[in-house]
């Protein structure tokens, strides 16, 4: 949702706006994205891609172990993957590895890196020069300098409306935007995210910014463990401090994550823990959630359905938790969050021990409709990155 949405922002849009910059321009290393621009030919995974976590994971296209049931047909996500949260056993993946731009679902690492050093309980008054650098057309929940806030009302605003303004006021906390995202990579290493690379604290696209279903799938368990992130992310609808156009009365927000508030008519999923969507042009849409059913606890992420669909992104989602529930306790693994444990061995022969499913194996339909083969050619769009982000269109960046 954009921030014109909201009263509270009316009266602090043309602050921020002006000093709003891109968040494109420091230089960063090469690293292959996807293509941004409607009409593009299809997308195909690298082809290579990372094993950390088990050999299967390195694999094109969708994979799951022995034992498991048919796979939900017509997943059109390039990357997706179900897991145990509490053993981290992968149940099932496609693409698992393929860096791909996160968008907001990367405020998760943000949430688990900077909550245990600005936690709930402070109060901070905001100022000009916080509201600085935020990209053009980023989505907000509506903070105004001058005013105080507590770091529990900004947490919601990160959670709930995915404002980016609320994420670049807990960085000005945390020591600065710079230092934050030195912070967000430093924690992203130690838990064995390999293929994120962070440029912004938000997700707001930036050359280089690239995150993997795998990695967004451990941000959430790691995240999980802290109280507070799990009381905020579960949370569909709060009260955010007013301002003068509302006369200094709160006003109600609602999660962005449509699965859990249920707002635009998706269905509320039974069980749902809650998590992280995103979306902007270039990244598509992007989900990651926990749900808990009969004493399981799953994990699943998805990143850019080409199906262009309304909700696309919930739909397939929902498709992969209700398989997950059907096929946790009776699948094998083919692969681990947790990198030492046995099912992550890195080896041809470990698989084959699996009994992994590859997508000559899928008599069972559990290519699904897509199918990996059927993506086309790839598209390379590491030069001229910068001069699309700074003609893409408003609307197109506002992240939920």
């Amino acid at each position: 949702m954009r921030s014109s949405l909201f009263p509270q922002y009316r009266r602090g849009f043309a602050t921020l706006a002006a000093g709003a910059v891109a968040a494109l321009a420091v230089a960063a290393p090469a690293v292959a994205q996807p293509a941004a621009a409607k009409g593009d030919k299809p997308q195909t995974p690298p082809a290579q891609m990372s094993s950390v976590g088990g050999a299967a994971l390195a694999l094109p296209g969708p994979q799951a172990g022995a034992g498991a049931p048919a796979l939900p047909k017509d997943l059109s996500s390039l990357s997706w993957i179900v897991s145990d949260a509490d053993s981290g056993d992968v149940l099932a993946a496609s693409n698992a590895h393929w860096p791909l731009p996160p968008a907001s679902t990367l405020k998760m690492l943000f949430a688990d890196t900077v909550l245990p050093i600005v936690p709930h309980g402070l109060s901070h008054t905001v100022t000009d020069a916080e509201l600085r650098g935020i990209g053009s057309g980023s989505s907000a929940v509506g903070i105004l300098p001058g005013q105080r806030y507590t770091t529990d009302d900004l947490w919601r605003g990160v959670f709930l409306r995915s404002g980016n303004d609320a994420v670049h006021v807990l960085a000005a906390m945390n020591g600065g935007v710079d230092k934050t995202v030195a912070d967000m990579q430093k924690r992203a290493d130690a838990l064995g995210a390999k293929d994120t690379h962070v440029r912004s604290p938000d997700g707001y696209d930036a050359p280089g910014q690239v995150s993997s279903a795998y990695d967004l799938s451990l941000f959430l368990r790691a995240g999980l463990k802290n109280a507070d992130f799990k009381e905020f992310c579960s949370t569909a609808e709060a009260k955010f401090p007013g301002g003068p156009s509302t006369k200094g009365k709160p006003f109600a927000i609602s999660n962005t994550n449509r699965m859990l508030s249920g707002i635009g008519g998706v269905p509320k999923y039974p069980g749902l823990i809650g998590g992280k969507n995103g979306y902007t042009s270039h990244a598509g849409n992007t989900l990651a959630e926990a749900a808990t059913r009969d004493g399981r606890t799953l994990l699943v992420t998805v990143m850019n359905p080409q199906t262009k669909k309304r909700d696309e992104v919930y739909v397939e989602m929902a498709k992969l938790l209700d398989w997950g529930f059907q096929a946790v306790g009776r699948t094998k693994p083919i692969g681990s969050l947790d990198q030492n444990s046995p099912a992550a061995a890195d080896s041809s022969s470990a698989r084959t021990a699996a009994g992994v499913k590859t997508p000559g194996d899928a008599a069972d339909g559990s290519m699904g409709a897509l199918g990996w083969t059927g993506l086309g050619a790839v598209v390379a769009v590491a030069g001229g990155a910068i001069a699309f982000a700074l003609k893409r269109r408003r609307a197109g960046e506002s992240a939920e």
